[in-house]
């Protein structure tokens, strides 16, 4: 596919290469476009690990601060409810105003807010600070996804791109768990707060020195109706599922927000079927492959919220695991996870279509959720988590770097941002679905056993046991649910490599 480059853009951007004023580029050098990769990695590891960064650090921030059981949720909800309902706007704003500007701000807009929740006096800061993260996150996430779309068009390189930025996906839950338990037990909990100004530094002066600037002839048009119909559709859709959490799937606010935002969705579709700019035009969304990759990673997004929350919870409350040591357990499975995320887009995928890789990836999670779920008071880690997590780790890894790659199959440049950020969306809509739906039944099941049982300290321990594996059995049905869609809706043809656009400075 020829690539579209911006009028007026340099001739030197048609081959993606920078080089110094006076020097004729080197056609098949891409040695800046990895350069790139390692900017928009950066800066896509801290807005995936800081929603477990946080996690682990909440207790000693809690304890500082002077907050309530019933508070602290917020410090969670409040980043999910920004970051879940602006993405699809954040989406389309770097498609209407140039995807280096906008990652740009976010970037900066990420770190101030970072800088402040780390500096919080009080509980408001801190729940202000965070929702901060969420608005500027949805900026961000979305830029650097259609940033690494069109700046790799080339078959062999994408793979490998989007294999390395699945990899940063897929564990950056893993790796918030490690880091946030090592600068909790080590440091402070201000610092998985201040930590995220070194990361924003590091990808801001890569942006600035390698991005090119946005060049358009076009006036910048925004589907407003639209906006703001999918920005309260998305609002009480992760309202409702985290108030389910806490208040039950029967309460009249948990419903109230789950139809209402239900009923804006389809709205929305209507909208976006009948305006002349829509800011999620549907042609994104009829493609099978592309569709089917956002599946893919709603899906994971509901199941992967058991390993990272029960097996924190089994590992430190039953085993007596340190927060450092839980996120040093976990590395098994970030391993796995790389080294599946960058071969099976540039081994398996051209071999055997996403089709097979993405519903193999699902099984072959589940076999390790079923593994997970011969859990006991007194089972060891090398026996019943170790083996586990590789399995996990091979599976999500492979279907995740597919899903990303064929989440922007075949788009025009001019939709790369509002394609990337449906990505995004979906796994965030997922994780608050998974949330709300695995904690209900956890707790569910806990009760259930507890009414059965002598009273007792072994009785509670063993409850807990029960709410684990419970939840395990419920994420190993979602996986094969996955299996099975991917395998009915996906097509099994190599998905096809975005518009490119100039992205690189001279």
């Amino acid at each position: 596919m020829t690539n579209t480059i911006d009028r007026g853009a340099p001739a030197l951007e048609k081959t993606g290469v920078a080089s110094s004023p006076g020097t004729a580029p080197r056609r098949g050098s891409h040695a800046l476009r990895w350069w790139v990769l390692a900017v928009l990695g950066v800066a896509q590891l801290m807005v995936v690990l800081d929603a477990t960064v946080v996690n682990i650090a909440l207790p000693a921030a809690q304890q500082d601060l002077g907050f309530s059981d019933a508070d602290r949720q917020w410090v969670i909800t409040g980043y999910a409810l920004a970051f879940g309902s602006l993405l699809l706007l954040g989406g389309r704003l770097s498609d209407l105003f140039g995807r280096r500007n906008t990652f740009i701000v976010g970037l900066v807009g990420f770190a101030v807010a970072s800088a402040i929740g780390g500096a919080a006096p009080n509980f408001e800061v801190l729940v202000a600070a965070r929702v901060g993260q969420g608005v500027f996150g949805a900026l961000l996430a979305p830029a650097a996804l259609s940033l690494l779309t069109v700046t790799f068009t080339e078959p062999s390189e994408r793979a490998k791109a989007f294999g390395i930025f699945g990899a940063v996906a897929g564990t950056g839950g893993a790796i918030g768990l490690l880091l946030g338990g090592a600068l909790t037990e080590w440091a402070n909990w201000r610092w998985v707060m201040f930590v995220n100004l070194a990361f924003a530094a590091v990808a801001l002066v890569g942006a600035v020195l390698l991005l090119a600037k946005h060049v358009s002839a076009e006036r910048p048009k925004l589907d407003i109706p639209g906006t703001v119909v999918v920005t309260a559709a998305l609002f009480g859709i992760v309202y409702g599922f985290s108030h389910a959490e806490t208040d039950g799937w029967t309460n009249g606010v948990t419903l109230a927000f789950l139809i209402g935002g239900a009923a804006l969705l389809a709205v929305f579709v209507w909208l976006e079927s009948r305006v002349a700019h829509p800011l999620l035009p549907l042609r994104i969304l009829l493609d099978r492959t592309r569709a089917g990759s956002y599946m893919t990673v709603f899906v994971m997004g509901i199941g992967m919220f058991a390993i990272f929350l029960f097996l924190t919870y089994y590992m430190q409350l039953s085993l007596g695991y340190s927060p450092i040591k839980t996120g040093v357990a976990f590395l098994p499975m970030v391993a796995a996870m790389i080294v599946s995320s960058t071969t099976a887009p540039s081994l398996l995928l051209p071999k055997f279509g996403p089709k097979i890789v993405v519903t193999a990836g699902f099984l072959i999670a589940a076999a390790g959720m079923v593994w997970l779920t011969r859990i006991g008071l007194d089972t060891g880690y090398g026996t019943h988590i170790l083996p586990a997590l590789i399995l996990m780790g091979f599976g999500l890894g492979g279907a995740m770097a597919t899903a990303f790659q064929g989440a922007t199959s075949g788009v025009h440049h001019e939709d790369a941002g509002v394609a990337s950020a449906m990505i995004n969306t979906s796994q965030q809509v997922g994780g608050s679905i998974g949330t709300a739906l695995l904690s209900t039944i956890a707790a569910s099941a806990a009760t259930d056993y507890l009414s059965t049982a002598q009273p007792g300290p072994l009785a509670v321990a063993q409850a807990q046991i029960e709410s684990y594996t419970t939840s395990f059995w419920w994420a190993t049905a979602t996986f094969v649910l996955g299996a099975v869609l991917s395998a009915v809706l996906m097509p099994n043809t190599a998905p096809e490599p975005a518009e490119g656009e100039p992205v690189l400075a001279h």
